[in-house]
This record gives C-alpha cells, structure tokens and sequence, in this order.
C-alpha cells in the first residue's frame, strides 16, 4: 500500500486510528470504575481476572492474527475485531454476575488482539520506517487521548448512571469505524501456495493459557508449590518445548524462529515483556491507592490519572516527528526510561494526591518518549513480508509481561495485606469487643479493603450506626486505608525495581538506519543481511 496517494494513506489513517480509538476508549472508561463494577457485582476475589482475561485473549489473537494478516491482508481482520469487541461490549453489559462479566470480556479482549495487530501492522503497510515513526507516535496518543477521556467519563458515569452503559455509550462509534474500515481500506489478495499453521497455533495457545493461569492462581487460590500450580508450568514448559519444535519444521510457521536470531526484535521484545512486567503490574493498582487509600470518589479518580495521559500524548506525537526528523530511535529510549524510573519510583512515596499526580506526570514524560521505540524498530529489523508477524510477536511478548506483572503483583499485595490487616484487627480487637455483636460485624467487615472502593457504602455505614459510634468506625476506615497504603507501597517498588532492569537492556539494543521504503531488499541487520532471508530477496 506504500504506493497509494498521499490523501489515500491519510484517509486509511482516520479510519484505522478511529478503530483503534474505539478499541481504546472502551477499555480505558472501565478503569477507574472497575473496582467499583466488581464489587456491586460481589466478585473481588475474582478481580485480577477481570483484567487477565482480557489480556489472555487478546494476547492470543495478536499472536495468530498477525501470521495470518500477513497471508491474507489486514482489512478482514480488522473487521473482524471491531465486530467481536462491539458484541462483547454489548454482552458485558448485560452481566449479571462476575462469571458472565468475565466472559465476555473475554470475547472483548479476543477483538481488541485483532485491532491492535492489525492496526499498528496497517501503519507499516503505508509508510517506509522512516517516516514510520511519526505515525506510531501518533498511534500512541490515541491511547493516550482514550486516557485522558476514558478514566474521567468513566467515573462520572458510574458515580451518576447504571455500570451497564460505560459498556455502550461508544458502541455507535464501532459501528462508524467499521464502515469507515470496510470502505476506505483496500483489499489485499491472499498469497497463493500458503498453509495455515494450524499445529503451530494449537500448541502456541496451549503454552499460553496454562503459564497465565498459573500466575494467575499461584499466592491466592493455590500456594507456589502446589501440584496444581507446577502442574500448570510443568504444562507449559511441555507445550512450549513442543510449540518450538514445530515451528522450526513448520513450513509457513505461525511465529517463526528465526526472528529470533536477530538481536534487535530479541532485545525489543525482551524490554517489551519487562517493561509491561513493571508497568501493568503497578499501574492497576492505582485506582486502588486513589480511591482505596484516598478515599476519592471515580469520577475525581480520573483527574488524578489524567495528567500521565496527558504528557504522553505529546511527548509521545514529539517523539514520533523527532524520530521521523532525525531517523534516530535508541536516544529517546534511553531519555524516557530513567524518567519512567524516577515517576514510579516516586509513587513508592505517595501520601497525597497532589503527590499523586506529580508522578503520573513523570511518568507520562517518559512513557511517552519511550514507548513508540521498541515497535518501530522491530518493525525495521525485518522484511516487510514479515511486518505482521514480527509486530505480533512484539505484542505478545508485551501482553505477557503485563499479564503475568499484575498476576506477581497482585500475588505480592495480597499476601502483604492479608498478613498486615490480620495482625492490625487483632490488636482492634478489643475495641469492638465492648460494641453490640451486629454492629461490630457490621464494622468488620470493612477490614476486607475491597470495600473501601465502594464509598457510598462506607458513608451509608457510617450514617447507619449509631453517634457515639462513628469515630470508632471511622479510625477503623482510616486503620484500613493506611495498612493498603503501606501495602501498595511494595507493589510500586517492585515495579520500580523491574523497570530498571529493563533500562539496563537498553544499553544492548542496536540502533540500525531506519529505512525509506518498504520495498528495500532487506532490513539491515549485523551480518548485512536479513535472518533467514537472502539479502537480495524480498
């Protein structure tokens, strides 16, 4: 599609970024408010789900859409998502408990895998690498727009209106990303002779399901060294061991080997992984420090989160032009990532909001800058019949990371809260024992924290129990909230300490010329020429 018009390419972009917005904005508008979803839905043991679900399928579908886009074009793929993420949407709204919650966004992370290869994957398709940059750089102020619009909305529609419409206040705008898809983007005709990996593809996702699940049951349902959790990885090793060997005999392969014989999509996608580790891991938790720890309504949730959007926005449409300007990638990662260091180290020592927001705007600053990089030159490192795979390949590996951070860290806070909550009620003991049995069960049931996400429910407590009574319940409210706040202080270090190791990888990420067209013979790489490819093939 390189070939196409300037104004064609441009009205391909509105259409793609529109899809993706519409992607975005329907995960982002949940954020602030899920606590508060799952807890009317009475499913906070199941929470972590609500977001591993979702990563798990589109983790997934990124991976198989984006061999198969490759072989068939990207247009009916992207199709495709929109549709499943608009009938998942719908059916997330029509939950009754947290099981069909979970379900069905499930079906909705299965259509935002697909929007996400695909779209990122079309951006390749129309510009060269060089010019590339400054359109990845627009990609990632979309997301950063739909969080800047999503958490604020968010909170003010759950705070004012049934949960059910943060799900289908934006499915009309489905429906014109759809249409605008369907009739601006051209088609691609298959590639004759070429197999579907279909061996390939059951073994990929038999690998994937049980380490997910795993991490995502060890330290909570099951201890570390049960036999259902080494089970599970035991499984996992089994399958990906299994998965490799198919792959390297696979003769149209779903994500082949030899990508991974080069250094720069290795070391990209190894920073991917730890960095989404980092920060997924941490960041979920925010929504529990503000509105837990805080005691901030959602609809004020959103503020404090919106100026890390913000700043992302445009460090990140900067980056992109700078990028494009200069055909130099490496130097903004290595700016960005101290920053992103320095803005959750930062949360580690929260005590205010104002703090708050401070290090979301830090952050922002250097996710912005670097976030558009390790894409990018994945996407150079290769030929451009590989585009899609090699960019499926980068989402999985960052959908892993963040997928499996959130599972360890979820796994840390809840073993750090349950210990310090137990030996905090203990020593409070006594100051209910004097209270009428019905309204000290009624205060003890707040030692669960999850409770403090429903704020309408603490003030309807407060106001329900008896005069002399209320500053006895709410230093217990404040007992509670300051034990979260110690406890998300670990889960904010560890996070910290992760990101540093991904800025020490870095340092070995080679730095290769971006190219100026798609058409070039091959991507340049250490032995001058492309792995796995003749260098004067395309």
């Amino acid at each position: 599609m390189e070939h196409l018009t300037q104004k064609r390419k441009l009205s391909i972009m509105v259409a793609v970024m529109a899809a993706m917005f519409f992607a975005a904005i329907n995960q982002t508008i949940v954020s602030t408010a899920m606590p508060r979803i799952i807890s009317i839905l009475d499913g906070m043991d199941y929470y972590t789900w609500t977001i591993n679900i979702y990563l798990l399928t589109s983790t997934i579908a990124t991976v198989l859409v984006g061999k198969l886009s490759d072989m068939f074009g990207r247009k009916p793929f992207i199709l495709l998502g929109i549709l499943l993420f608009m009938i998942g949407a719908f059916l997330t709204g029509t939950s009754d408990n947290v099981f069909q919650f979970i379900t069905y966004r499930g079906i909705q992370g299965i259509g935002a895998g697909i929007i996400q290869s695909t779209a990122f994957t079309a951006v390749g398709d129309l510009f060269a690498p060089r010019e590339r940059g400054k359109w990845m750089g627009f990609m990632t102020a979309i997301f950063g727009f739909s969080s800047v619009l999503g958490p604020t909305l968010g909170g003010y529609l759950v705070d004012h209106l049934d949960w059910h419409w943060l799900f289908w206040i934006f499915l009309p705008l489905g429906i014109v990303a759809f249409i605008m898809i369907l009739t601006l983007f051209p088609k691609v005709e298959r590639k004759p002779g070429e197999k579907i990996d279909l061996l390939g593809s059951l073994f990929m996702t038999t690998t994937i399901v049980p380490l997910l699940l795993a991490f995502s049951w060890a330290g909570t349902q099951y201890s570390w060294g049960s036999a259902q959790i080494l089970g599970l990885l035991a499984a996992t090793i089994a399958s990906g061991i299994i998965f490799v060997i198919v792959e390297l005999y696979s003769s149209n392969p779903i994500l082949p080997m030899h990508l991974f014989k080069n250094s720069v999509v290795t070391i990209s996608n190894l920073i991917g992984f730890i960095m989404n580790f980092g920060m997924m891991g941490a960041l979920i938790y925010i929504s529990f420090f503000v509105q837990g720890v805080m005691g901030i309504s959602p609809t004020y949730a959103g503020y404090v989160t919106m100026p890390m959007s913000i700043f992302m926005v445009i460090t990140s449409a900067l980056t992109g032009q700078l990028i494009a300007k200069s055909g130099k990638y490496k130097r903004f990662a290595l700016i960005g990532m101290p920053i992103m260091i320095a803005g959750m180290a930062l949360m580690v020592f929260m005590n205010s909001v104002w703090m708050a927001i401070v290090s979301m705007i830090i952050f922002g600053l250097g996710l912005g800058l670097g976030m558009p990089v390790f894409s990018l030159a994945t996407q150079n490192a290769v030929p451009h019949k590989e585009l899609g795979v090699v960019t499926a390949s980068s989402q999985l590996f960052r959908n892993l990371g963040g997928t499996i951070g959130i599972a360890v860290m979820g796994t840390v806070m809840s073993n750090s809260l349950t210990r310090n909550l137990k030996n905090a009620m203990g020593s409070a003991s006594a100051d209910l024992s004097g209270l009428n049995p019905e309204i000290a069960q009624k205060m003890a049931s707040f030692a669960n924290p999850n409770q403090l996400m429903n704020k309408p429910l603490i003030e309807q407590t407060q106001a329900s129990l008896p005069t002399e009574i209320q500053p006895i319940f709410a230093q217990l409210i404040q007992s509670i909230r300051d034990i979260l706040g110690d406890t998300l202080s670990l889960v904010f270090l560890t996070g910290t300490l992760v990101l540093v190791i991904a800025f020490f990888l870095v340092f070995f990420l080679k730095e290769l010329p971006l190219r100026t067209s798609n058409q070039a013979a091959g991507a340049p790489v250490e032995s001058g020429k492309v792995t796995g490819e003749p260098a004067a093939s395309e």
